[in-house]
């Protein structure tokens, strides 16, 4: 079957972009790459209408590993901000847990004009102003997408070998999906996250680096500030910073309950930034590189990836994909990650002419090897934290977690956190018995 592309990349967010310049870097430009988007050209990539909706960290080993393999780099102004690692507190915040390990922030209004120079000057088609909504199939396999250009009004629909999907968690054309496949089409609810964040200026208040380091990422585990997540301050200067956090429906119902409260996600949000005695006067950012992407709302998978990310046909990569880290919801490294590799696994999948389910197997395999084998654990160590008590976690960070290896933990190998339930409670009937 002729086709109108090589491969079509639905989705022209960060891991969709990646994603076609590895394609195109393994081919030599010598395959026809069209990337589709809904946004117009100057916010490609946009998630919604607020913008890049994202804490917006990345460790420097994942820029490292993108750049070393197909030759993109990245630097001012799409880097903000360098950091040295990221610093957890426990809800007592008596108790920091130290990930050491150089990373960037970055500014994601700026990131996709970076991104869309970088891939017209590697030969890659650009569709802005479509949205998507199905796959197109002929003989049990994925030949296309199909859906409205929301300028014109008229009916899009374009064919190609492989289809990548980086379309995001809620993907269309992932649920709709109507062929044979191994992929799972829907995500449980009870592993998504709700999340929100300001971008914000501000003056220096108390000199209290547990509430803000511009060296560190900041972490505040406390069910009752962000049930069932957690809250950040990410730098992005020294008077400049990614405030936010992220809950669990479910936990932020049963905290809501408990308290007598009907706080929603952007309440949490605010007052989250009023207790913060670091940052004084703070402000929306009036900076222009962040002009579409100060404030708003957004859901983020944390389980771990797809069980399968591959159909005849078909690939998903990023947020399609369920990737972002269950422990913290970090999206960006795992979406550069598969993506770098996602380019050269389609690219080798169309010279062997087998672009099956069984011929585009190997992204499962890369993947796993180079990233998804620890994201298994961590999500378990996850459903085990949403369900301690702030006691219970201040317990375990102080009794457990500061004794162990945490470069261990970050690489899914977690401790075994149920001893920490059965040893609080122990602990607390031997207090009670003493004062009774």
């Amino acid at each position: 079957m002729k086709t109108d592309y090589d491969i079509i990349v639905a989705g022209g967010g960060l891991a969709g972009m990646i994603a076609a310049q590895s394609a195109a870097f393994y081919s030599n430009q010598k395959l026809s790459i069209l990337v589709i988007d809904r946004n117009q050209e100057p916010t490609v990539g946009k998630k919604t209408i607020n913008g890049w909706i994202c804490g917006d960290a990345v460790g420097k080993n994942t820029v490292d590993y993108m750049t070393e393999r197909i030759k993109i780099s990245w630097g001012n102004p799409e880097i903000e901000h360098p950091v040295k690692g990221v610093m957890a507190f426990s809800p007592d915040r008596e108790t920091s847990i130290p990930f050491d390990g150089d990373g960037f922030m970055l500014n994601r209004q700026q990131l996709p004009k970076r991104q869309l120079s970088d891939s017209r000057k590697m030969g890659i088609n650009m569709q802005f102003s479509v949205a998507l909504r199905s796959l197109t199939y002929e003989n049990g396999a994925v030949v296309g997408v199909e859906g409205t250009n929301l300028i014109s009004n008229e009916p899009f629909k374009k064919t190609a070998k492989i289809v990548i999907d980086a379309t995001g968690v809620t993907s269309m054309l992932r649920n709709g999906l109507s062929i044979s496949s191994k992929i799972e089409k829907k995500i449980d609810r009870d592993d998504l996250e709700s999340t929100g964040r300001h971008i914000m200026k501000f003056e220096h208040g108390v000199d209290d680096k547990i509430d803000f380091d511009p060296d560190y990422c900041i972490i505040h585990l406390d069910q009752d500030i962000a049930p069932g997540g957690y809250g950040w301050v990410f730098p992005k200067g020294q008077n400049k910073v990614n405030i936010g956090l992220g809950v669990q429906q479910k936990e932020l119902l049963k905290r809501n309950q408990r308290l007598g409260k009907s706080d929603d996600v952007t309440k949490l949000i605010n007052d989250y930034v009023k207790i913060n005695k670091a940052i004084k006067n703070p402000r929306l950012s009036d900076d222009q590189s962040d002009s579409v992407n100060v404030t708003g709302n957004w859901q983020v998978s944390v389980r771990r990836q797809n069980d399968c990310l591959v159909a005849n046909g078909y690939m998903l990569v990023g947020d399609s994909a369920w990737m972002p880290k269950p422990l913290d919801a970090g999206g960006i490294g795992p979406a550069i990650v598969a993506a770098t590799i996602i380019g050269k696994n389609a690219v080798e999948a169309i010279e062997a002419g087998d672009v099956s389910e069984r011929g585009l197997w190997q992204y499962n395999i890369d993947f796993i090897n180079d990233y998804g084998y620890k994201t298994a654990g961590l999500e378990i160590f996850r459903r085990l934290l949403q369900t301690l008590t702030n006691e219970q976690i201040n317990y375990g960070m102080k009794h457990f977690l500061s004794k162990l290896d945490v470069e261990a933990i970050s690489k899914g190998e977690h401790p075994d956190f149920g001893t920490v339930r059965k040893a609080w409670n122990d602990d607390k009937r031997s207090f009670e018995q003493k004062i009774s």
